[in-house]
């Protein structure tokens, strides 16, 4: 394989393209718009419709144990109080996803990949290989 687990991983973790590396998973000049296709080496990043909402529920889950959670569990504990904890609740239920919106996109990629990484063209043999295997 000429992409590796490890480098889907890290390609995943900082934004990139799974297939050849670039930074080019997001339209340049926006935050939320995702390209159909890699402008670099023409991976299909939307790949079916509906793909990414299993990264819709990934940042709902992440917003929910990372955020929202500790939030309940400091106003529970009266390290806080419960207005503040509403407001923080609040501002936290819109803004962290807004924020972990490109993450989760990237995530979810990734991990599809992780466990199909044959799927990446990088990884697919030419088929002149197949040819000269099955004469």
């Amino acid at each position: 394989m000429k992409v590796t687990r490890i480098q889907i991983i890290q390609r995943g973790l900082s934004n990139r393209c799974p297939n050849c590396g670039e930074h080019t998973l997001f339209k340049k000049g926006t935050f939320f718009e995702t390209n159909s296709e890699c402008p670099n080496c023409g991976l299909k990043i939307e790949r079916d419709e509906g793909f990414f909402l299993g990264s819709l529920s990934l940042n709902y889950g992440v917003t929910l144990v990372c955020f929202l959670t500790p939030v309940m569990l400091l106003a529970y504990f009266k390290i806080i109080g419960v207005t503040l904890a509403i407001v923080l609740a609040g501002v936290g239920a819109i803004g962290f996803p807004a924020l972990f919106y490109r993450s989760s996109r990237s995530w979810w990629l990734m991990n599809y990949y992780l466990f199909l990484p044959h799927h990446l063209p990088a990884n697919q043999r030419p088929v002149a290989e197949d040819e000269d295997e099955n004469t």
